[in-house]
């Protein structure tokens, strides 16, 4: 195992209950722990005694014998649903093969989520830590794994760095092009939060985004938006109780520092998601009812359905990542009141 130390911050491999983890430690107890081999997944940013996550299990080990979405998975290499079992790029049809078993599908039988969830693919490859900091790098080869390839067939490695500075913590994504050809890029992070100090219903968002894209039966796009304002008519302060969020937001309100901010704030404690550079589509989801008490702030890429809407000429927008380079997105989120 290795670790890094500076005087107010350290970041440390180690096992929790036999599972690989990193903790990165931050001044007054603050802890972020990434779980590399549960798809890398940070289930843990700890404030105070409380976690800014939704974590519903005892231990990591509860986690590793039966993963469930929580914490803050990837969604790669297509973010949410796809509306068939196939992608295109550049022009071609990519259908999948669902004999492979290796993605999930959705109540309406659409693919969702990607291929990454809970891969134990990940390996750490820097750990460390400065008087301001604390991070861990972990890299995935999407490339030398044939069943990967098999459904998604561009050769590219993923590097995510969590850095833990004070009460936020940064998520840098960084794929890399190996292949011969432009590769379409449609990744997103679909993290789960909480509040300690209301219930759910107590919550209110802010909406930094001035349009929606609006969509079908299905919940992928239709290619048509329409603004903020005509849906959410309290968009900079919506409370949430009656509400059933599961939408795709646009044009995100850029603050100076080139970030658009989402937020969630209870009695006192507030969350805010800092949409950085390769994210310009933010998905909020908030389900309602009993034992629904997360809220989802989701960075994205671009649309749901990105792959293809751009092949029906519907999403113009879809990133390319031409061979030898790299895409990066970045986003941060920071916690107060914990």
């Amino acid at each position: 195992m290795c670790a890094a130390h500076s005087e107010t911050y350290s970041a440390e491999a180690a096992a929790a209950d036999g599972v690989e983890v990193v903790r990165l430690n931050g001044p007054g107890g603050v802890i972020v722990s990434v779980a590399p081999k549960i798809g890398n997944n940070a289930y843990e940013f700890v404030v105070n005694g409380k976690n800014a996550f939704w974590f519903p299990f005892n231990s990591v080990t509860e986690f590793a014998a039966a993963p469930e979405l929580c914490g803050n998975p990837l969604l790669a290499p297509w973010a949410n649903r796809l509306d068939e079992h196939a992608l295109y790029a550049g022009g071609v049809r990519y259908e999948l093969n669902r004999g492979i078993g290796n993605y999930l599908t959705d109540p309406a039988g659409q693919p969702i989520h990607g291929l990454l969830l809970y891969s134990s693919a990940w390996e750490v490859v820097a750990v460390g830590s400065d008087p301001d900091s604390a991070w861990v790098t972990s890299r995935l080869e999407f490339g030398r794994f044939p069943a990967l390839m098999a459904q998604f067939p561009f050769a590219h490695s993923i590097a995510v760095t969590y850095t833990l500075a004070g009460t936020s913590l940064e998520v840098r994504t960084e794929i890399e092009n190996q292949g011969a050809e432009p590769m379409p890029v449609s990744v997103g992070y679909h993290p789960y939060f909480q509040l300690h100090d209301s219930p759910r219903d107590d919550w209110s968002v802010h909406l930094a985004a001035a349009s929606l894209w609006e969509l079908n039966e299905r919940f992928t796009p239709t290619g048509a938006t329409s603004p903020v304002t005509g849906t959410f008519p309290r968009a900079e302060d919506l409370p949430l109780r009656g509400e059933f969020l599961d939408h795709v937001f646009g044009d995100l309100k850029i603050d100076s520092d080139r970030c658009a901010r989402f937020s969630v704030r209870g009695a006192r404690e507030r969350l805010t998601v800092a949409y950085g550079d390769g994210y310009p589509v933010a998905v909020v989801y908030a389900p309602s009812g009993e034992g629904q008490q997360f809220l989802c702030f989701e960075p994205m890429s671009g649309i749901t359905n990105a792959f293809n809407l751009a092949q029906r000429g519907l999403y113009p927008q879809l990133p390319f990542v031409q061979p030898g380079d790299t895409w990066t997105g970045t986003y941060r989120i920071t916690v107060q009141g914990f």
